[in-house]
């Protein structure tokens, strides 16, 4: 038997995903100096304020400004425009699948608000050890890798059924 749920699954991860992304990013927008940051857990973890203008891990940074927010701005869109018609495909494959698109949807699109509002994506969590810092993200950040690890691992637990010839 198929599973037909409703999308709600990723309606709800997709707003909780935005709101979340939107307000940390306010919150360390109102209460940090572009740059400032502040230990939370010295030699590991700290809260600070960049602006990443490229891709992940600041690709495409140097590129022409307007051109840039052309390709990123097209990208998202797409990108969540695909999530929307694979939903159709992968809901019957299980709730995993649900929670993977939502997050990752979420993801998308709260990092498009930013493209779109100011140009730059907001990021301020910043893990490291020692001088060794992984490049500094956000919650949307966050939520794609989350789902797509879900992806994967749905891919792994209840691959796709052969069609009966």
């Amino acid at each position: 038997m198929k599973n037909t749920e409703s999308p709600i699954i990723p309606l709800v991860w997709l707003l909780v995903v935005v709101v979340f992304d939107q307000l940390t990013k306010g919150l360390v927008m109102a209460y940090f100096g572009l740059y400032e940051l502040k230990p939370l857990i010295p030699g590991l973890f700290n809260l600070t304020y960049l602006t990443n203008t490229g891709a992940a891990f600041g690709m495409l940074a140097g590129a022409q400004s307007v051109w840039r927010q052309v390709f990123f701005v097209g990208v998202a869109v797409v990108a969540i425009v695909v999530l929307f018609f694979s939903y159709r495909q992968f809901r019957s494959q299980g709730r995993i699948f649900a929670h993977a698109i939502g997050l990752i949807a979420g993801g998308a699109v709260g990092n498009l608000i930013d493209r779109l509002r100011f140009g730059a994506v907001v990021d301020f969590l910043d893990f490291y050890i020692g001088t060794h810092h992984w490049p500094a993200f956000n919650v949307a950040d966050s939520a794609i890798t989350i789902g797509v690890g879900l992806f994967i691992l749905g891919s792994l637990l209840y691959p796709p059924q052969e069609s009966e010839k």
